[in-house]
């Protein structure tokens, strides 16, 4: 039995894409006002955000190759307007809420985009198992971010 092909190309292509939102999180990045809010006590270190994104970013990018390569019926563009959506919504977590200051509207944007990323997972799934399961961690950590999210707004209300 051969192992399917990889297309590189397509691949990087999809990775680059699924990087994209981090261009908003470099250039909305925790600063002062950040460090002056009151912060439940399991919030995690600084440092720990930026290895965490680029594992997710990598596996959103593959998640994203494996269902394009895998069907071309018309359940895969319904299935890439969900990604798109969850890349968007992604990408304005970090200039609502380090831009523009405001928990409240970052957690109804990332309330959203935990929704989005269940529907990515879901459509994923249907086309290709593995392109949705590579999706969990993501739904995990953005799960998890939703809490603090939650708690940051209610400790500094």
């Amino acid at each position: 039995m051969n192992a399917p092909r990889i297309a590189v190309g397509t691949l990087l292509v999809f990775v680059a894409i699924a990087f994209i939102p981090s261009i908003f999180g470099a250039a909305f990045s925790p600063d002062a006002w950040y460090a002056s809010l009151a912060k439940p006590p399991w919030n995690p270190p600084s440092w720990l955000f930026g290895p965490v994104w680029t594992a997710l970013y990598a596996l959103i990018g593959f998640a994203g190759y494996l269902a394009w390569s895998s069907s071309n019926s018309n359940r895969r563009y319904g299935a890439f307007g969900v990604f798109a959506v969850q890349l968007l919504l992604n990408g304005l977590w970090s200039p609502l809420f380090f831009g523009y200051h405001s928990p409240a509207a970052a957690l109804l944007n990332i309330v959203a985009l935990w929704v989005a990323i269940w529907l990515n997972m879901v459509a994923f799934y249907r086309i290709n198992p593995a392109a949705g399961l590579l999706l969990i961690p993501y739904f995990l950590w953005v799960s998890f971010a939703t809490m603090l999210n939650a708690s940051i707004w209610t400790l500094n209300r």
